[in-house]
């Protein structure tokens, strides 16, 4: 995105050095990374920058109206409505393609929103190597509102430990260490000291949770959520605990946000940087040009579901309309140079919102880059320069 840094970085480019940063990364944890991380980073010129947090203030906006809870009263699916919600999201992600206006010019457009951990720590280890890999200019940094490495690790450990005994706090997921995302989960416990415990493994008395480390069995007093609730539907049968009840811990972010903060809540925002959204069984009439929309479902991750050359057809067989949206498409730029053709670029930014702040801020990001039709790996199979990566700001 900005030509010289772009230029610069492409000319220096080579597959060794594309290695060694791979093997840089795999040291972390040898044999954790399972995701395929892009040949570049992304160079983000301050005018976009300006633009990206803009987009983010108004979408922060309607979150944190008093109305809001009002707005997403329906967004939990009544199975998965946990007790003892909290007043706010912990942590929020806002996903930004980088797209093309009706005058050719570069803007942000609002693809996804999660009330919902994203790579916090695997990202800021990314930081550091990328730094040297890339030869990142002093001018550049991948954090935002003065945020830096130390800065922000300092963060996440008073917003999920606190004054709480480390080994106390666990992350919570579904068989943590199969997951795509571990190596993210052990430079988590790298930075807090806390360890990613599955739900099987969970041990409940009274109105407690314990789990065993070293043959101790450990109270929890604090989960760093990671754990997808609808997931949960592929262990019925194995007896895991009830975890809407009303456990005495505290939840960092508390489940219920991972819905209000979604898909659910784009047909509510208003902004230039967020495409017209529709509840589906809301539209009287499709819009005549369907081919211009992208069909969505409500509760799925990852981009699992999602219909993007939509058809009268496709939609005449949903059945749950009241679970599907319909966006207005975004022409994402190819906006990113690379030794064949360009690729696309999303922009995840990470937002904090510690108790006792007014609003949530944008600390950090995660960065992806597509050739394909969607952004993610799966849809980018036998591709290079794609994958996940990080942008760097100008400052």
């Amino acid at each position: 995105m900005q030509k010289e840094l772009r230029q610069q970085f492409n000319k220096n480019f080579s597959e060794e050095k594309y290695r060694a940063f791979i093997d840089q990364i795999d040291a972390l944890h040898p044999g954790a990374l399972d995701f395929r991380l892009a040949e570049t980073p992304v160079f983000v010129p301050k005018g976009f920058t300006r633009k990206l947090l803009q987009a983010g203030e108004d979408i922060i906006d309607i979150i944190t109206d008093e109305r809001f809870g009002i707005l997403t009263k329906n967004a939990i699916p009544e199975e998965f409505i946990v007790a003892n919600e909290n007043s706010h999201a912990h942590f929020l992600a806002l996903d930004f393609g980088v797209c093309e206006n009706a005058l050719g010019e570069l803007e942000p457009q609002l693809v996804e929103m999660q009330g919902f951990p994203s790579l916090f720590a695997f990202q800021v280890a990314l930081d550091e190597i990328t730094r040297n890999y890339a030869s990142i200019p002093a001018t550049h940094s991948s954090y935002l509102n003065g945020y830096t490495k130390e800065s922000t690790q300092r963060l996440l450990k008073e917003m999920i430990v606190g004054e709480t005994d480390p080994k106390q706090v666990i992350l919570l997921d579904i068989f943590p260490d199969k997951q795509k995302t571990r190596l993210d989960f052990l430079c988590t416990e790298d930075i807090l000291g806390i360890k990613a415990v599955c739900i099987t493994n969970l041990i409940p008395q009274d109105n407690k949770l314990f789990y065993e480390c070293n043959g101790e069995k450990i109270e929890i007093k604090k989960i760093f959520n990671r754990l997808v609730f609808d997931d949960l539907q592929q262990l019925q049968g194995r007896g895991i605990i009830d975890i809407t009840y009303p456990w005495d811990v505290e939840w960092v972010s508390h489940p219920n946000w991972f819905y209000r903060i979604s898909k659910y809540t784009l047909p509510f925002m208003r902004s230039q940087y967020v495409p017209t959204t529709y509840f589906l069984h809301e539209i009287k009439e499709l819009p005549a040009d369907l081919e211009n929309y992208v069909l969505k479902p409500l509760f799925s991750y990852a981009g699992m579901g999602v219909i993007i050359d939509v058809t009268k057809e496709d939609i005449d067989k949903v059945t749950d309309p009241e679970n599907w949206i319909l966006q207005r498409k975004v022409k994402y730029a190819t906006a990113i140079e690379t030794p064949d053709r360009n690729a696309k670029v999303e922009i995840r930014l990470f937002y904090f919102w510690k108790d006792g702040w007014a609003r949530p801020v944008a600390v950090h990001n995660l960065t992806r880059l597509s050739k394909g039709k969607m952004i993610g790996t799966r849809y980018n199979e036998n591709e290079t320069w794609v994958g996940g990566s990080i942008s760097f700001f100008e400052k």
